[in-house]
């Protein structure tokens, strides 16, 4: 009984490992799909040559690499992390770092009146406490009064 179960054993372990590797392999000619789900001709022929490595015994990621030798990069689903691809993995990064940044100085140039600044540099002479007072009551623009139905709910949250 043990020798009968063995062999069906093996081919579940074998198939288990095929279909693992099979859903990380993209199909080269469907493209958006792996190579589990598409019944293209390349794919059927890959997912028996992923069985045979297997039988062979060699370990998923001596298979990853041979596809990947074999067909190119693409073919992987999860790229790899290197000099080439560094551009990719992080502009998510860089674009919310610029978006944060064009944030901060909009909120900056909001409370640096540049109007008293740019007085103070013409005159030569820092202005007194009252001329600084009514220079801001003319040049402050009036607070908004109430929040606009086109504007979205975290400008709303964020002026509270």
């Amino acid at each position: 009984m043990e020798n009968e179960e063995d062999p069906v054993k093996r081919q579940q372990i074998v198939d288990a490992r095929a279909r693992n590797i099979s859903h990380n392999v993209r199909c080269l000619e469907c493209g958006s799909q792996s190579i589990e789900e598409s019944q293209a001709d390349i794919a059927v022929l890959l997912r028996k040559l992923i069985r045979d490595e297997i039988r062979s015994g060699k370990s998923d990621k001596d298979i990853y690499k041979k596809l990947e030798d074999e067909y190119g990069e693409t073919i992987l689903y999860a790229p790899k992390f290197d000099w080439q691809t560094a551009g990719l993995w992080l502009s998510p990064l860089l674009i919310a770092g610029a978006a944060g940044g064009i944030w901060a100085y909009g909120r900056h140039r909001q409370r640096t009146n540049v109007h008293l600044l740019a007085l103070n540099l013409t005159r030569g002479v820092p202005l007194t406490p009252k001329e600084k007072e009514t220079m801001l009551e003319i040049l402050t623009p009036p607070p908004p009064q109430g929040i606009l139905p086109s504007s979205s709910w975290w400008t709303r949250w964020l002026s509270k």
